[in-house]
């Protein structure tokens, strides 16, 4: 990403090499079961009351939605630009931010949004989320994003709950994933990224450029 491009090289390096370990280890094979399809099983932070969505900060008064598909590049482009600065507000508590994963790319966007669910449980939602959009495919749905290389990206984000492997294979929260996606619908959200600040759609143009989009959220109320 263009403000962490040493933090990406390193997240990167170190997710290809678990990959080396693990197919070395004759495990990946281990890591695919059959899905889930439980509509009702959802991430421990997701809020059904909005849209699903994974909140962080929930009490926070700025609420900041962000609809997006892991697949997507020009997601991957506004990750880019906005990633550190809208991580720096999570942590500092200023904004509720809600995180939309949705899937309609493909089947690799649904494995990816599940394994940030799943991350989620483990409290790594915010590092699985940069780790994702770091070691992006340049093509969609190209068979990089699997049970193993998924689990191997929670662990070099830093999870060390054993629980995460099983509910990425799984799919556990694929019928979550799903929701989200039918949530989106009836919002009128047909492109990502789509980011909405307190209710309000947030211009286009100002996704691409950082100061554009934090003078937006400071007219907003950040500070």
């Amino acid at each position: 990403m263009a403000q962490q491009k040493g933090g990406d090289k390193v997240t990167r390096n170190i997710v290809i090499g678990m990959v080396l370990l693990v197919v070395l280890a004759g495990v990946g094979a281990s890591l695919f079961s059959s899905h889930s399809t439980n509509s009702s099983a959802k991430p421990t932070i997701a809020s059904k009351a909005d849209g699903y969505g994974i909140v962080l900060n929930p009490t926070a008064k700025i609420k900041v939605d962000f609809w997006e598909d892991f697949q997507c590049p020009n997601c991957r482009n506004f990750e880019a630009v906005n990633n550190a600065y809208v991580n720096s507000l999570v942590k500092a508590g200023k904004i509720k931010a809600v995180y939309h994963t949705m899937s309609f790319i493909g089947p690799e966007s649904i494995l990816a949004a599940n394994a940030a669910g799943c991350a989620a449980d483990a409290g790594k939602f915010l590092e699985m989320h940069t780790a994702l959009y770091a070691n992006q495919s340049k093509t969609e749905n190209s068979g990089l994003w699997n049970a193993q290389v998924l689990t191997v990206l929670g662990i070099g984000s830093g999870i060390k709950d054993k629980s995460f492997a099983d509910c990425v294979k799984s799919s556990k929260y694929e019928g979550w994933v799903s929701n989200i996606e039918t949530d989106a619908t009836k919002q009128g959200v047909n492109s990502t990224p789509t980011v909405f600040v307190n209710g309000k759609l947030m211009p286009t143009e100002n996704y691409l450029d950082n100061k554009k989009f934090a003078a937006y959220l400071t007219a907003a109320g950040v500070k």
